[in-house]
């Protein structure tokens, strides 16, 4: 058990470095040894989870090629001009509702250079609200309704008689507090701006030049409106039929699945979208929602069959193995999931590889409700996308990876936002539990 442990290491961790679609491919190549060499059954690939997430995802990108999201970072740059001195408290509050609203993080690259700019015109230290709002983009992705990880989640803990409002209902106060508590502890990070010696070496070089052009151009404002209105309706269908099962259609006597219907629903707005926007069917397909979305599925197809397959395949030893330190210890589970996603770098893609071991150990369902915020490390090494763009988006040089490499402008926000959310969570299970 464990060579093929360090077979499935190796594998997420070459995918990981690879980037873009490799995480999942190198989940084939794991998978293929797995069968092949130390002769483990693959399970069933996640066929329902893949076809959900590109549902969705379809439905976000066809929003953003209406000129959606265009339109919601105009009125998030108008929200953060008006306020300027409190734009560290703001940030995180309109990345964490853009991610919320799609269900990806990656939307936050074009709210990104807004806040670094009035920030910086502000004179506050783009560092601080850049770094937690990085933060709350990921955080979001626990609590939006319709992200993959969500759906991973709720998927696997359906069985239970969890409803998507029992997750929904812990998740969404508890990754907020921990977003808010984020936000405060940032407003006194790092130097002054003009303290700061990297700011003052790039000003007196000329490198930081005045200005202040609008982000956002939108065409069709009236049919960019109208798509983020579409998609948020669907959004909230989704919810309603997931908190108030007795809405959902029967047939023989069950109940229509709640993976079935978030696919119908996000394909049927989808297509809304492009017809009432007049937009091109090509269009959602080549932008950057899209392109990460379906990065995701490719990661999830190969991770997650992976992932279940070893699981299956060693599920008494590893239950044996561990089953009487985490009883003991739960919050160990919790650790477990925040190591992983730092390696997966894919909420999603961790809650389909270790939450099935969660349910084989016999943890509350409502625990591991409680600790699905923990699945947001991969801020740990900064080399995600969002991380990567924050830091280049902030000209002033105070948004950085230190020389020590783990002492970047993101950890200290991501250990409070992730941590408090965690606490949170904890306390909230008891009142619904």
């Amino acid at each position: 058990m464990l060579i093929q442990f360090l077979i499935v290491l190796a594998a997420i961790i070459v995918g990981a470095r690879l980037g873009g679609i490799g995480l999942g491919v190198m989940g084939g190549v794991g998978l293929s040894i797995l069968v092949f060499v130390f002769g483990l059954e693959p399970t069933s690939p996640p066929i329902d989870v893949m076809l959900m997430i590109a549902a969705v995802i379809s439905a976000a990108a066809a929003m953003q090629s209406a000129g959606g999201l265009d339109w919601l970072v105009g009125i998030a740059e108008r929200l953060l001009r008006k306020h300027p001195s409190r734009v560290t408290l703001l940030s995180p509050l309109v990345t964490y509702l853009f991610t919320f609203i799609a269900g990806t993080g990656h939307v936050a690259y074009s709210v990104l250079p807004v806040i670094a700019e009035v920030a910086r015109e502000t004179k506050i230290r783009p560092e601080r609200p850049l770094g937690i709002a990085v933060i709350a983009s990921q955080q979001a992705i626990t609590a939006s309704p319709i992200s993959a990880a969500t759906v991973a989640l709720l998927g696997l803990l359906s069985c239970f008689g969890i409803t998507l409002f029992d997750i929904l209902k812990v998740s969404i106060p508890a990754t907020l507090f921990g977003v808010i508590i984020g936000a405060f502890m940032s407003r006194k990070v790092g130097k002054e701006l003009l303290e700061d010696p990297e700011y003052l070496r790039r000003v007196e070089a000329g490198m930081i030049e005045e200005n202040e052009q609008p982000f956002n151009k939108i065409k069709r404002p009236k049919l960019a409106i109208l798509s983020v209105v579409l998609f948020v309706a669907a959004t909230a269908m989704i919810v309603v039929f997931g908190s108030v099962p007795s809405l959902r259609p029967e047939f023989g006597g069950k109940l229509l699945d709640m993976p079935a219907l978030i696919e119908m629903l996000m394909l049927s707005v989808c297509a809304l979208i492009l017809i009432l926007t007049r937009t091109d069917g090509i269009a959602p397909t080549q932008g950057s929602v899209f392109i990460a979305g379906m990065q995701a599925v490719i990661a999830i197809f190969g991770i997650a069959w992976m992932g279940d397959t070893f699981i299956n395949g060693n599920l008494a030893a590893l239950t044996e193995s561990i089953k009487g330190i985490v009883n003991e210890m739960p919050w160990l589970f919790g650790l477990a999931l925040f190591v992983m996603s730092i390696l997966l770098y894919s909420q999603a893609a961790t809650v389909r590889a270790i939450v099935p071991l969660g349910v084989a150990l016999g943890l509350s369902p409502w625990l591991l409700i409680a600790l699905y915020p923990a699945v947001n490390g991969y801020f740990f090494i900064p080399n995600y996308p969002t991380i990567v763009a924050a830091i280049n988006f902030d000209r002033t040089g105070t948004t950085k990876i230190g020389s020590w490499i783990l002492n970047h402008s993101f950890m200290l926000p991501g250990l409070i936002a992730t941590s408090m959310a965690i606490i949170a969570g904890l306390l909230l299970i008891q009142l619904y539990k």
